[in-house]
């Protein structure tokens, strides 16, 4: 595998192989593909796509010179972009062009005519089916190189910031195996039941129960699942017609044990006792087994109805000497060292000496408040979710932290009424969902004018839009560090220090 020329034969020839299986989607007849458009009234979109220099199912030479969002290679054809999953920078590669839009194309990976150097065999076998993961082909250390450049390039691009103040990505000492929680999709019908992952871009199941990035606990819970819903003939959930039963399989691999959820579209789960008698005979480490009832027919995976089935419901895990008790609906990380890393960068951005009052802007179930909450004097939690505050003040109570208060609110209205209460925070983290921070949130925390911003982010080019929204108000990026949470995706996290901008004499 070291060989270059050996792992450019074996590449070439596993991505023939995988775009000769691979399904290359229903394409639009709205799309041109090169005939001339005979109507004399053309739109701007219309006449954008004739103009373009690539047409739909056009071979043509790639060079890639960077990475996508998505993990994608990027490259130029004629000064227009064209997007090619699995190839990577530095690499000239043939592709078949699958989709046409105004400004941009995306191509289908035919053959790899010049190899990048840290180019290698994905370690798993249903890489490039499975949408799990869009980075196996790289060396880690190449990954890691790819996504300090990914937080670079917006940091410049969209967050107009010197590209400079982006320190290299964080990674772990193992980037495998991490995981400790899984949820996988059911589908297939009576008889023939499939348990998986979801196919690249699709809905489309691809059948494994053995996950290189998933802890080894996972797995073991998910072959048993599989296993005994073969053996019990369990009616798979049919997404398409909303019939069925078992919707989704997840694993939580905890300290103190492991939980198991059984997702279901039905009241009833079939054989319910013995689910419980085998799964704790095949997997021992099975602390607590959970029903789910999700009758609605949705994207989101867990219903709000749960009956445990075994155990009390929970487990409990920690980060470094803080507990927390996980229940089936508890937002926790899934990679735990690195969340420990993350943690850290942002307790050492905050530079708390003792004395300091600390907003948590989006606080969740608190994990972060209660880092913060070890070395500052005061920390005040906001979050609009009141379960998860439910969570954070028990969390608190657990930890045996009293210093803390979580309130149920919208950020962007609480804050400016805790200024006028007198509250006048030292430092402000925010740790948003990918969307980013409201403008108003980053608008009332400028004005309470904390010492510093520390900002967490999932999504690295939401948070250099918002670092650039600060710039406006009076604050100064100082520092980026990338972390690398998920390992083997195209993912990155990032957290941001950023001070207030001494007023000019």
């Amino acid at each position: 595998m070291n060989s270059t020329s050996r792992t450019s034969r074996k590449n070439k020839s596993k991505f023939k192989q995988q775009n000769k299986n691979r399904s290359n989607g229903k394409q639009n007849s709205n799309h041109y593909n090169g005939q001339q458009n005979t109507n004399t009234s053309v739109s701007k979109k219309q006449q954008a796509l004739l103009n373009a220099p690539v047409k739909l199912g056009d071979e043509v030479l790639v060079t890639i010179h960077g990475i996508g969002s998505s993990g994608e290679g990027v490259g130029r054809v004629e000064d227009f972009t064209v997007f090619v999953p699995f190839a990577l920078p530095g690499e000239t590669v043939k592709v078949a062009i699958n989709m046409v839009k105004k400004t941009y194309a995306t191509g289908r990976l035919l053959e790899i005519v010049t190899m990048a150097p840290n180019r290698i065999d994905p370690h798993c076998d249903l890489y490039g089916f499975c949408g799990g993961c869009q980075l196996q082909h790289i060396t880690y250390e190449g990954q890691l190189s790819l996504k300090t450049q990914k937080v670079k390039d917006v940091i410049e691009r969209i967050g107009h910031q010197n590209p400079d103040l982006v320190k290299p990505t964080l990674g772990p000492k193992n980037p495998w195996a991490y995981r400790n929680k899984m949820q996988m999709p059911v589908g297939g019908t009576k008889g023939d039941i499939q348990m998986g992952f979801y196919a690249m871009g699709s809905h489309d199941i691809v059948q494994g129960t053995n996950c290189p990035i998933q802890s080894e606990g996972n797995n073991s819970i998910a072959q048993a699942c599989y296993q005994i819903a073969k053996e019990f003939d369990i009616e798979p959930y049919n997404e398409h017609t909303g019939k069925g039963i078992l919707r989704h399989v997840i694993g939580r691999i905890g300290q103190s044990g492991w939980m198991v959820i059984l997702v279901t579209a039905t009241d009833n789960l079939p054989h319910q006792e013995k689910w419980v008698k085998n799964l704790t005979e095949r997997v021992p480490q099975v602390e607590t087994i959970v029903h789910n009832v999700n009758g609605k027919r949705t994207n989101v995976i867990l219903g709000p109805k749960n009956s445990v089935l075994y155990g009390d419901g929970t487990i409990t895990d920690h980060i470094k000497d803080l507990r927390f008790t996980l229940s089936p609906h508890s937002f926790f990380q899934v990679n735990p060292e690195q969340t420990t890393v993350l943690y850290d960068q942002a307790l050492a951005y905050a530079d708390l000496k003792g004395n300091e009052t600390v907003i948590d802007a989006y606080c969740g179930t608190g994990t972060i408040s209660l880092f913060l909450a070890h070395k500052a004097k005061r920390v005040i939690g906001i979050e609009i979710v009141e379960p998860a505050i439910n969570n954070a003040r028990e969390n608190a109570r657990r930890n045996g932290y009293d210093n803390t208060e979580f309130i149920v609110a919208d950020a962007a209205v609480e804050m400016p009424k805790l200024y006028k209460a007198g509250v006048r925070p030292d430092v402000i983290v925010f740790d948003p969902i990918r969307a980013g921070c409201k403008e108003e949130v980053l608008t009332s925390a400028a004005g309470m004018e904390p010492k510093r911003i520390v900002y967490v982010s999932c999504n690295p080019a939401t948070m250099a839009r918002d670092i650039e929204i600060l710039t406006h108000y009076g604050y100064e990026l100082k520092e980026v560090q990338p972390v690398d949470m998920f390992p083997m995706t195209a993912h990155v996290e990032c957290v941001v220090l950023m001070s207030k901008v001494a007023p000019s004499k």
